[in-house]
């Protein structure tokens, strides 16, 4: 008796392995049994679906007036974009003062400096590594470029430089900009530009 339910045990336990293994390679037309369906059918329509519902036919909205697209200014001023019109503006649009250039020098550190280097000479970190297409800002080519041009290379990246539209404000990317303008007048002023007080601690005294 005991030895019949063995025998029978194993009989189900055979099918059951067939008829999870054996029969994974077949095809039919009948719809699968979805124990757990986890969402895969919904009540949707996908981009170009035509559709009666709508006058013109189609599935597809336009979207709602107003809506802004992710990682988009929210207009489309100079403050949110770097253009004036259809050029690149200049100027630091934000009203800079002694803690907004801290701001500045910090996020340039967090952002930055790991490949354009702590005085934007283009020496980071990540060129010790191999990436020889980092840019120097101390370039004349990047001091002359127009602070809005700048703003939108941080915003949507150029060449191996990622966007930082997603992770940096609008307002901290202004602030970077002032900074680096202030570390590029560093390494490029002359010492006639410089105040008198500073001018005479760097002329060597007369014999």
């Amino acid at each position: 008796m005991p030895m019949r339910y063995f025998f029978l045990s194993l009989a189900l336990l055979v099918f059951a392995l067939l008829a999870i293994a054996g029969f994974r390679g077949s095809k039919t037309e009948n719809r699968p049994i979805e124990i757990f369906p986890d969402m895969d059918h919904q009540a949707k329509f996908k981009p170009q679906t035509p559709s009666q519902f709508f006058a013109n036919g189609s599935a597809a909205r336009m979207p709602v007036d107003g809506t802004i697209a992710k990682g988009m200014p929210a207009q489309n001023d100079y403050f949110s974009t770097g253009k004036m019109g259809d050029k690149w503006g200049d100027g630091i649009p934000i009203e800079m003062d002694e803690a907004a250039m801290h701001r500045g020098q910090e996020r340039y550190a967090i952002n930055c400096a790991i490949c354009h280097g702590p005085v934007a000479l283009g020496d980071g970190i990540v060129k010790q590594y191999g990436l020889a297409t980092i840019a120097n800002l101390q370039d004349p080519r990047i001091r002359y470029m127009a602070d809005g041009e700048i703003f939108n290379t941080i915003t949507h990246g150029k060449a191996t430089m990622n966007a930082y539209g997603a992770n940096v404000s609008i307002e901290d990317r202004w602030k970077i900009i002032a900074y680096l303008r202030a570390l590029q007048r560093s390494q490029n002023t002359v010492l006639a530009e410089l105040p008198e007080s500073l001018r005479a601690k760097l002329t060597p005294a007369a014999k």
